[in-house]
């Protein structure tokens, strides 16, 4: 989605800015990538501003989040930023690999806790516990859950000092954490270090790695996304392998040491997010001073269709990371076998062939159409939740997690399209951080309830078949959203009709804001698009 309609010629975004008169003395000729305002005036804006990746001293001066207007002081006569249009590969090629280790070294070992789940039963467990998987659950639930919850913070950071500066000083935190977790001799400490640490840190390293896609993409950001997201798909299927062969030989403790070299990496690839953005000519102090209704965005609860998304993802979602927790101890007690690791990577391995079949069929969707994809990724997870106590032998719950991943894989790839289409480029960023920071409550209660129920009834099979009707519900819930989106669209078609003006994009009266298309807003001309 973009800020802005293409112009007439070539498909090339308009800059606008308080330039020379048409013909002046001196006046710049125009960089080839922007055209000329609709005034008849040239742009000035290449007398100021200049696009180049990771530009001024640090990225936190004057970078732009993803979706965000350029910050620049409203000084009468001062040149507007060019809208920095996606190169659609260059660097943006490393920058998605580097983004790729991000998901995958934050949610391959958030996946492969299950095996993590049985070492630290058999480490710090009391067999006399009746709360004991309860208990324990809570380490893995509370690291899950801090990723999300810090998400809505972790926007702000964003805006306010780049994608570079906040994925590094998070990729640091977190691997404090996991070095910490490793000399702990109690399961209470599990929860600070494993759980609120490295969760917090990982969800600081994770969001960047997502916004300074649309720094590079547009075009091609739904097949992008897919093979970012497919990242944890392919470390979901190393991980279970590593951890059967470190755990029986080094222990838990160690096993967390070498963890924590993934996390040492991140912090090194954190420094590849070079973002584009327009340098000004203005001062530092100029360039930092930012409109707090920016930072703390409440724009986004204005779209109705972002409203019902945002509650009917979170609603899907309780029963979602039961399976990841509690898959591999109800395979141990039921089946009696040694190699439940099968199962995480058979999640993983359908679950990345989903993230790149689907992330590409989400570009041939219009609109908040997209959404129907997710409703059909939470009927069918809900559903294989539900018959994992129905199947009799190894090979159906094979078949089961095969189904489960590939939706699992469609419902990841298509979150940040689906956000662009209902809230627009310029409040992506923080619409994703607000969704990410709702899920945070299933996620976290969803894995402690089940063990609270095995412990009761001392059988998953209640706690499997809960699992699944959350999901399904929340497909309902969104159900309405693309019919919200169309009657949008047709009340704002009317309204075009009414105006008499073109079929892509209304000018107010003093020709600097326009109706995006999808966002339903009068928005700057110059916002930035991804």
């Amino acid at each position: 989605m973009t800020a802005k309609g293409p112009s007439a010629e070539g498909g090339q975004p308009l800059a606008e800015g308080p330039g020379q008169e048409e013909g002046e003395a001196g006046s710049p000729e125009p960089a080839p990538r922007y055209k000329e305002p609709l005034n008849g005036e040239a742009s000035a804006a290449e007398a100021g501003w200049r696009l180049q990746p990771g530009a001024g001293a640090g990225d936190g001066d004057g970078e732009q989040a993803a979706g965000t207007e350029p910050l620049q002081e409203k000084v009468a006569g001062s040149p507007q930023p060019a809208v920095p249009v996606p190169p659609e590969g260059g660097w943006g090629w490393v920058v998605m690999f580097a983004s790729m280790w991000c998901n995958g070294s934050v949610f391959g070992i958030q996946n492969a806790f299950g095996l993590l789940f049985l070492s630290l039963l058999d480490t710090f467990g009391d067999p006399s516990d009746k709360h004991l998987r309860f208990k324990t659950a809570w380490v893995g639930s509370l690291s899950m859950g801090m990723i999300f919850f810090c998400s809505p913070i972790v926007s702000v950071f964003t805006d306010l000092y780049g994608c570079r500066k906040t994925a590094t000083v998070g990729a640091a935190v977190a691997f404090i954490g996991l070095i910490s977790s490793s000399f702990v001799k109690s399961l209470e400490p599990m929860y600070f270090t494993y759980g609120i640490v490295f969760g917090c840190g990982s969800s600081f390293a994770y969001q960047p790695s997502l916004v300074i896609l649309g720094h590079y993409f547009k075009q091609r950001l739904g097949l992008v996304n897919g093979i970012v997201t497919a990242g944890s798909s392919v470390f979901t299927i190393v991980l279970p392998l590593l951890l059967t062969k470190l755990l029986p030989k080094i222990g838990l403790a160690h096993t967390l040491r070498v963890l924590s070299a993934f996390m040492f990496v991140l912090f090194l690839v954190g420094f590849t997010y070079k973002p584009l953005i327009p340098v000004s000519n203005h001062s530092k102090s100029s360039r930092r001073k930012l409109n707090i209704k920016k930072v703390f965005n409440v724009r986004i609860w204005k779209f109705l269709g972002y409203r019902i998304w945002a509650f009917g993802i979170p609603t899907a979602l309780f029963g979602y990371f039961v399976p990841y927790v509690h898959l591999m101890k109800y395979v141990e007690e039921t089946f009696q076998l040694s190699n439940e690791e099968v199962l995480l990577m058979c999640i993983g391995i359908s679950s990345g062939v989903g993230r790149l079949l689907f992330g590409r069929v989400a570009d041939y969707l219009p609109g908040a159409y997209k959404v129907f994809l997710q409703v059909a990724s939470f009927f069918v997870i809900g559903l294989m939740s539900m018959m994992i106590p129905l199947c009799q032998n190894f090979g159906g719950l094979i078949a089961v997690c095969l189904f489960m991943g590939l939706f699992d894989g469609c419902f990841i790839s298509i979150m940040a399209p689906v956000a662009f289409e209902l809230v627009g480029a310029e409040n992506v960023s923080q619409a994703i951080g607000f969704l990410l920071g709702l899920m945070s409550i299933p996620m976290t209660a969803g894995p402690p309830i089940a063990g609270f129920l095995r412990d009761s009834l001392g059988t998953y099979d209640l706690a499997f078949y809960l699992a699944g009707v959350p999901p399904m519900l929340g497909g309902a819930i969104l159900c309405t959203v693309p019919w919200i989106q169309y009657k949008k669209r047709k009340r704002e078609q009317e309204l075009k009709v009414l105006a008499g003006e073109t079929a892509n994009k209304i000018l107010d009266p003093d020709s600097k804001n326009l109706l995006v298309p999808g966002s339903g807003e009068p928005q700057k001309e110059c916002a930035s698009s991804i």
